[in-house]
């Protein structure tokens, strides 16, 4: 079945709050059939992607770390204020003005675990995990990692636990209902858990 040709076109984006780190945006536009509507959403960005059409460089980071000398998965029990629980995930943070996604992911890990990245692996392109309420993207990095656990480096807004994790915890976590899982996260574990790879 052929489309009607019509598209969805952006008429405007106005800003609704004024905080610190995130902001919501009302977005009008017009849909399909020529009716105006609106949509709210978040955006680290002022203005946001939307409106600027520059989608190159992520708001955060993700770090996926193989730590080599147990041959275990590092990811963090963090407490998330929006859950009001505990979140499994991997040790994640903004990227500062400037500042590259290698460099963020190093300062991030080290502030999060106390323990260091060697080498990256790899790197993803700028995906987006929630895109019905926010323009965020962020990278995924896959690095190995040294070093001992500590949460030196952690703020007093920062309750977070660092876990080492083998294929076979993976998949008993991976298996778990009652636990609050990033869907990044989930998907890598369960990988991890099926062939212990990354």
């Amino acid at each position: 079945m052929q489309g009607s040709g019509r598209k969805i076109k952006i008429v405007e984006v106005s800003r609704l709050t004024t905080e610190r780190y995130v902001n919501l945006f009302k977005m009008t536009y017009m849909d399909k059939e020529d009716r105006e509507k609106t949509w709210t959403y978040a955006s680290r960005n002022d203005p946001p992607k939307a409106d600027t059409g520059y989608f190159a460089t992520p708001d955060a980071i993700i770090i996926v770390p193989f730590h080599e000398a147990s041959g275990k998965l590092v990811i963090i029990k963090e407490f998330r204020i929006p859950l009001a629980d505990y979140l499994y995930g991997f040790p994640a943070g903004l990227l500062e003005d400037g500042e590259s996604v290698e460099d963020c992911a190093k300062r991030e890990f080290e502030e999060e675990t106390g323990m260091q990245l060697n080498r990256i692996i790899r790197t993803s392109p700028p995906i987006y995990s929630s895109s019905g309420l926010t323009d965020e993207s962020i990278v995924m990095v896959y690095a190995t990692c040294t070093g001992h656990a500590s949460d030196g480096g952690t703020g007093s807004a920062e309750e977070i636990e660092t876990l080492f994790v083998s294929p076979e915890e993976a998949r008993a976590l991976c298996a778990r209902q009652e636990i609050r899982f990033d869907v990044k996260t989930w998907l890598v574990l369960y990988a991890f858990g099926i062939d212990g790879q990354l």
